[in-house]
């Protein structure tokens, strides 16, 4: 049998995506359903003096307007929802529940929600809604904060710490004959995904007890699950979630639970179902963004370029009810072979709204500026950047100690120098010209955390050949349903055809919220587990049937082969699982299955690794920066699918190249209100904009993270792409650019 696991299947959800047969959570058709607009803040900071909704109330079709006056009463958020920590410094979402009081807390918060029986009535109504204030000055810069924090911990599914000192930087830095200390700052950046926000709320009752059906917008089902539970007071089996494809998130759709709160308020107060559909305007508020940050970046090292010490510092903020850090020191914590390393955090309190995870959190704009820090190492040192870097080459985790569970950098680096023609570069910045542009080339290394979570799934096979796997995780564009039932039909022995996959309903078997490039490493094993239980059970239905050929066999005797049991040492008896079950007189099989990560967590530090090498031309008259070729080359363990694989890839690499060059939100540094609320005016990267991008794998399987040997890919492309653009800016100008993004205007004026 040909193994599905590693080839370049077509996605099995592409055909219903193009023809619009994939059913988002905005499409669902629900009987009876009444739409909801929000009414949001004009105000950063003080309270509401009054609602005036009479205006609203009488306008057509109009069914409720709730606000904090009237709004159903919620509990307090869980501190910690399935492991990780939501409330408190370094928490991960936002904790205020909506409509509970009068406060006010950055612009754009909801303030009031209109229910009409059509979105256009609807949204009419939230226009008559009048709100007075009693307006305080807002904090909207990290220089004007008055609550500032140093949080000890960031939590997702693990803690980790945000202050941390190995050895002695702090003397090693004063010792060290070469030494560089430089400040880089990166801007806001949105959530841009092509699907919105969006809930579809439907109360029953059943035998006296109330049921909530949310269709959500969300990566995370069961922690979705759990909040709007608890903040209902609705037992846990009380609350299904259902979201079968997600419209791309990069970080949004995971821990904002206000839009799924209000939209399940609103469809209890009027009795009937509901849906806000959130405007892209309003996705600049309530649906996260990557904080601004200041990072002080220290670097003490031997004349030959070896680190002696390395000290990474971080300002950043979050809003008056998250805990949210950006944990910008997780590059330099653990990427290069420093004996003196130190990183702090600190955390400033504004009146904007709540950040949260965004496509490489810490690591994108961390990594940015640990690896810039090096390229201005490099240049001190008159070294080759790539060279600088084999110099400090980390053959264990300097943080822990640990050895890595696999890691295959160098031969990245050499085959992105092939890729990319780095034997070509004059090293002597703004030394290289083409017409009216400046040529640079620069590089960067890039990681990712290789996370694994607990998991489970539960495998059927049906009697007319055909199986289903199920688990409880998410489809955001990264090729899931794909990848799952290639590793589903490994491990049942079928054809790739005769499996489906299914996910996206909180009915399912548990999975974690999908999200830390971890979704493959947690869902495949479960996934496995689920299978081979299946086929543990339909051996033994085998073996003591007298009239299967293979009865009296041992499980150890047989395995599964394009559909049926075969004896090993005599494939000539063999029985296909279908006629097993028809003789049975059972039309299914099903058992289920769980995975977890074992002691090799406690035994090796797992990180996938790369080097991005990028060409650039800068018009020096404009300031526009073209990015003329992206290679990538990167050690992510083994390729499920090289075809879903390349997509995640060039996609986290656009990404990266709209952080250096384009993407920032800006606010109205009075009002607080964000500047720029739509696509129009928040630039990402357009086809006109992307480069020709070559991506490549070692394809090397990690014989640690589990028997897959896969790693995450989601995220790993962007980390490394804002640096290796910047440095290929500085080698273009020869002038250094340490704030994000490197706009028209911040190249001309130098």
């Amino acid at each position: 049998m040909v193994e599905a696991t590693g080839k370049p299947l077509e996605r099995v959800d592409g055909r219903l995506k193009v023809m619009g047969a994939a059913r988002f959570s905005a499409e669902w058709d629900v009987p009876g359903l009444a739409y909801g607009a929000i009414v949001s803040s004009n105000v950063a900071h003080g309270s509401v003096r009054a609602i005036d909704s009479a205006a609203a109330l009488r306008a057509p079709g109009v069914l409720a307007v709730l606000t904090h006056e009237n709004a159903p009463r919620l509990q307090p958020m869980p501190e910690k929802v399935n492991g990780s920590l939501f409330r408190g410094e370094g928490g991960i979402t936002e904790t205020r529940q909506p409509l509970q009081n009068a406060t006010v807390e950055y612009a754009g918060q909801p303030l009031a929600v209109v229910v009409a029986d059509t979105l256009e009535r609807a949204r009419h109504a939230a226009s008559l809604v009048r709100v007075t204030y009693d307006v305080r000055p807002p904090e909207l810069t990290l220089e004007a904060s008055t609550r500032r924090t140093l949080p000890e911990t960031f939590t997702g599914n693990q803690d980790e710490k945000l202050q941390v000192t190995v050895g002695d930087p702090k003397t090693a830095l004063a010792a060290a004959p070469v030494k560089l200390t430089r400040v880089y700052e990166s801007g806001i950046t949105h959530h841009n995904p092509i699907e919105q926000l969006a809930s579809i709320a439907r109360w029953e009752t059943r035998n006296g007890a109330e049921f909530l059906t949310l269709y959500d917008t969300t990566r995370g089902v069961e922690n979705l699950q759990e909040v709007v539970s608890s903040s209902l007071s609705l037992p846990k089996d009380n609350v299904y979630i259902i979201c079968p494809f997600i419209g791309g998130a990069f970080g949004s759709k995971g821990w904002m639970f206000a839009p799924p709160l209000l939209t399940a308020m609103a469809a209890r107060v009027v009795k009937r179902p509901v849906k806000i559909e959130w405007r892209r305007q309003d996705m600049f508020a309530v649906a996260g963004q990557r904080a601004a940050t200041r990072q002080t970046l220290s670097l003490g090292a031997a004349p030959d370029g070896r680190l002696t010490a390395l000290q990474h510092d971080t300002q950043t903020h979050s809003s008056q009810s998250s805990g949210y850090t950006e944990p910008c020191a997780r590059v330099s914590r653990m990427m290069y072979a420093v004996p003196n390393l130190g990183f702090a955090h600190q955390l400033h309190h504004l009146h904007l709204p709540s950040p949260c995870p965004m496509r490489g959190p810490g690591e994108t704009v961390g990594g940015w500026a640990l690896e810039c820090a090096m390229d201005e190492l490099a240049a001190e040192l008159n070294l080759d950047p790539v060279e600088l870097r084999l110099r400090n080459y980390a053959e264990k985790n300097p943080e822990t100690g640990k050895p890595w569970s696999s890691k295959h950098l160098r031969e990245c680096y050499a085959r992105g120098q092939e890729l990319i023609g780095w034997s070509k570069r004059n090293p002597k910045p703004r030394s290289m010209r083409e017409g009216n542009s400046l040529i640079g080339y620069g590089m960067a290394t890039t990681m990712y955390p290789a996370a694994r979570r607990p998991a489970a799934a539960k495998a059927t096979l049906f009697a007319d050949g055909r199986a289903l796997v199920q688990s409880a995780t998410h489809e955001m564009g990264n090729g899931a349903y794909t990848i799952f039932r290639q590793i589903s039909a490994d491990g049942l022995g079928l054809p790739v055809e005769q499996v489906r996959f299914e996910l996206g309903d909180s009915a399912l078997p548990a999975a974690p919220t999908s999200g830390g490039s971890a979704t493959t490493a947690t869902i495949g094993p479960a996934s496995l587990a689920a299978c081979r239980n299946v086929l543990a059970a339909l051996k033994q239905l085998a073996i003591r049937d007298a009239k299967s050929p293979l009865y009296g066999a041992t499980a150890d005797d047989l395995e599964a082969r394009d559909g049926r049991l075969v004896r090993k040492a005599n494939p000539a008896q063999a029985e296909d699982y279908g006629t097993i079950l028809r003789r049975a007189k059972l039309p299914s099989l099903e058992a289920s299955g769980e995975a977890k990560p074992g002691e090799e967590r406690e035994n090796y530090s797992f990180y996938s690794f790369g080097a991005i090498f990028v060409k650039v031309r800068v018009d020096e008259l404009t300031g526009t920066v073209r990015v003329d070729k992206l290679c990538a080359v990167l050690d992510v363990g083994r390729l499920m699918n090289p075809r879903t694989a390349h997509s995640q890839i060039i996609g986290g690499v656009a990404m990266g190249l709209g952080a250096a060059l384009m993407e920032e939100t800006q606010y109205d540094p009075r009002s607080g209100r964000a500047v720029v609320r739509n696509l129009a005016d928040y630039h990402v990267p357009s086809m006109a904009d992307t480069p020709d991008i070559q991506v490549e794998w070692l394809n090397i399987p990690d014989p640690h993270i589990s028997e897959l040997g896969a790693r995450g890919i989601g995220e790993i492309g962007c980390v490394g792409t804002p640096a290796a653009i910047t440095n290929a800016v500085y080698h273009a100008t020869g002038r250094r650019f340490r704030s994000l993004p490197l706009t028209p205007d911040k190249i001309v004026q130098g």
